[in-house]
């Protein structure tokens, strides 16, 4: 079998940031995934599943009602190596568009209180699994230490 594209990067290089994963064609349309990298692989801890699914709730819930952006989201959800999420939009897009969303989105969660969106027994498979403080922790962290100094390193996947 041919090794996907996805493991083709070389993930002890990968810093934290914003990348287009990968980009297809679907009814004539371009669809542009992102992988959202909120920790660098294999040199810091990964999440913890609870803040990562609570990070999924509400971001996707963020995603599909922001105003500019809530007719081209078509996904949202974890990465299972727990370092990030994927995001898939309508369009064919670069890291670059997206910056603002994501800060956006990030500053959501990093300021959220109250109830998590869909964490009730009848609405998640796994209503127990959040952690609410360490999602607003793992986000503010994004937002302070990447996307406010995001560079070239963080918008492009490292060359071979």
């Amino acid at each position: 079998m041919e090794k996907i594209a996805s493991f083709t990067i070389d993930h002890n290089r990968l810093k934290r940031g914003i990348y287009v994963s990968r980009k297809d064609i679907a009814g004539g349309e371009t669809i542009t995934t992102f992988d959202i990298r909120m920790k660098e692989p294999n040199r810091e801890p990964a999440m913890h599943i609870g803040a990562l699914h609570t990070i999924e709730h509400l971001a996707a819930t963020y995603l599909r009602n922001d105003n500019e952006w809530k007719d081209k989201i078509i996904y949202w959800g974890p990465m299972g190596c727990l370092t990030g999420n994927y995001l898939i939009i309508r369009g064919d897009l670069k890291s670059e568009d997206i910056v603002s969303l994501m800060r956006r989105t990030f500053q959501f969660i990093a300021d959220y209180t109250g109830e998590i969106p869909g964490a009730k027994p009848e609405d998640c498979g796994n209503y127990l699994l959040h952690d609410l403080p360490m999602a607003r922790w793992e986000s503010a962290k994004f937002i302070n230490e990447v996307l406010d100094n995001i560079k070239y390193d963080n918008l492009n996947y490292p060359s071979k």
